[in-house]
C-alpha cells in the first residue's frame, strides 16, 4: 500500500541537511575554536600585563594595511609600498560588516577572520571525514589550530578566509560539485595571490572531466569561473598602474618580492641555522622542512591528486619566492593537506595519544603566538 507523502516523508530540505552537517562537524569546530581561544586569551593577558592593546596587536602588520583599505580604499599606486598588493575580498567583507554594525573597523576585521577560521575548520573536517573518517576530520581541524604560527588565524589577516575558500573548493572538487568549486575558487582568487596554486587544480580537474565527457556543461563552467577573480583583480591593478604586469611590478619595486626558484629561501635558511639569536626564524626553517617532509608523506599515502597538486604548488610558490623569509611559515598555513598524514596517524593511534600530541602542540603555539606578537619585532 502506498503511503501518502507528507512533511515527515519528504526529503530533508537544504536547511535540514545543513543543520545535520553542522552537527556532524561540531566536534571539529569546537576543538578548533577551543585551541584558538586559548591562544587569543594568552595574547590578551600577556599584552595587558605589558601595557599594550591586545586588539592592536591582533590587527598589526598586514592588518594595518587591510584596515587602511577598509577605511580609505586603494591608493592607486601613489606610494612605494602600494596597498594594491593586497587582494580585495577580505577588506571588502570587513568594510561591509563595519557599515552594517556598530563595530569598529578593527573589530569587524577580527570577526571576519575568526568566522572564516571556523568555516575553514569545517572545510578541513569535511575533507578529512570524506577521505578517511570523522576522527581524522576532527584531528585535521585541531592540528591546523595548533601549528606554530596559528596565531595568524586569529589576526586581521586573510589567511583564514583563503583557507576556508580553498578547503571548500577542494571538497567540492572531490565530490564533483563543479559549479560550486568554480564559484568558490573565484572568490579565493579575490582573497590572496596564492590562489594561483588553487586555480590550476580546478582547471585540470575540469579538463579531465571534459575530455572524458563527464557531467555535461558543469566542468566547463568551473574552468571559466575558477580564474575569473584572480585574473580580474590583476587586470584591474594593471589598468591602474598602466602596465599589464602592474601587480607583479608593485610586488617587485614596492615590496621586494620576486620569484627566484628558491635561491633566496635557501640562502636565508642557511643564515638562520647559523645564527643563534633568531628563534622565530629558526622555527620558520623547521616548519619549512616539516612541510617538505609531509608533502613526501602525502605522496606516499597516495592522497588524491587534487590535494597533492594544491599543496605542491603552494610549496613551490612560497619557497620559490624571494624575500620575507620570516613569513614563509605563515604563507604555508593554507597548505592544510600537508597535515593529513599526521591526522591519519593520530586517528589510528587513539584519542589518548592524539590528545597528548594536541595539548603539547597547542601549548607551544600559545606561547609562540604571544612571542610573535609581543616580542618579535617583524610580522609573523
Amino acid at each position: 500500500m502506498l503511503v501518502p507523502k507528507g512533511p515527515s516523508h519528504t526529503r530533508p530540505g537544504r536547511i535540514q541537511r545543513l543543520r545535520e552537517a553542522a552537527l556532524y562537524a561540531l566536534p571539529a569546530i569546537v576543538a578548533y575554536a577551543a585551541i584558538r581561544l586559548v591562544g587569543v586569551v594568552a595574547v590578551y593577558v600577556w599584552a595587558r600585563s605589558s601595557g599594550r592593546s591586545p586588539g592592536a596587536r591582533l590587527a598589526s602588520s598586514d592588518g594595518v594595511w587591510y584596515l587602511g583599505i577598509t577605511q580609505d580604499g586603494y591608493d592607486g599606486f601613489a606610494q612605494t609600498q602600494s596597498n594594491m598588493a593586497f587582494f580585495p575580498l577580505y577588506p571588502g567583507l570587513t568594510t561591509a560588516l563595519d557599515r552594517i554594525s556598530p563595530l569598529t573597523a578593527r573589530d569587524a576585521a577580527l570577526i571576519v577572520a575568526w568566522l572564516a577560521g571556523l568555516a575553514a575548520a569545517w572545510g578541513l573536517f569535511a575533507i578529512g571525514a570524506h577521505l578517511h573518517n570523522r576522527r581524522t576530520g576532527v584531528l585535521l581541524a585541531a592540528l591546523w589550530a595548533a601549528v606554530p604560527h596559528a596565531i595568524v588565524q586569529s589576526m586581521a589577516y586573510s589567511e583564514t578566509l583563503f583557507t576556508a575558500l580553498a578547503a571548500w573548493t577542494l571538497y567540492a572538487l572531490l565530490r564533483g560539485y563543479w559549479v560550486t568549486a568554480g564559484v568558490l575558487c573565484l572568490f579565493a582568487g579575490l582573497t590572496r595571490p596564492t590562489a594561483s596554486s588553487l586555480i590550476p587544480v580546478v582547471g585540470l580537474a575540469a579538463l579531465v572531466a571534459i575530455v572524458r565527457r563527464r557531467d555535461g556543461w558543469r566542468p566547463w563552467a568551473a574552468a571559466l569561473l575558477a580564474p575569473a577573480g584572480w585574473l580580474g583583480y590583476l587586470a584591474w591593478v594593471g589598468r591602474e598602474v598602466g602596465r599589464p604586469d602592474g601587480w607583479f611590478h608593485i610586488q617587485d619595486v614596492g615590496w621586494g618580492s620576486t620569484f627566484d626558484f628558491g635561491a633566496d629561501t635557501f640562502r636565508r635558511g642557511r643564515e638562520v641555522l647559523a645564527d643563534s639569536a633568531m628563534p622565530q626564524m629558526f622555527v620558520v626553517s623547521v616548519v619549512v622542512l616539516l612541510a617538505v617532509m609531509f608533502f613526501v608523506l602525502s605522496i606516499i599515502d597516495r592522497q588524491p591528486w587534487q590535494l597533492l597538486l594544491y599543496s605542491g604548488l603552494l610549496l613551490v610558490t612560497t619557497l620559490g619566492a624571494a624575500g620575507y623569509y620570516n613569513a614563509k611559515a605563515r604563507f604555508l598555513l593554507p597548505a592544510f593537506p600537508l597535515l593529513l598524514p599526521a591526522a591519519v596517524a593520530l586517528a589510528r593511534a587513539g584519542w589518548a595519544r592524539a590528545i597528548t600530541v594536541l595539548v603539547t602542540m597547542a601549548a607551544f603555539a600559545t606561547y609562540f603566538g604571544g612571542y610573535l606578537l609581543l616580542i618579535w619585532r617583524w610580522s609573523p
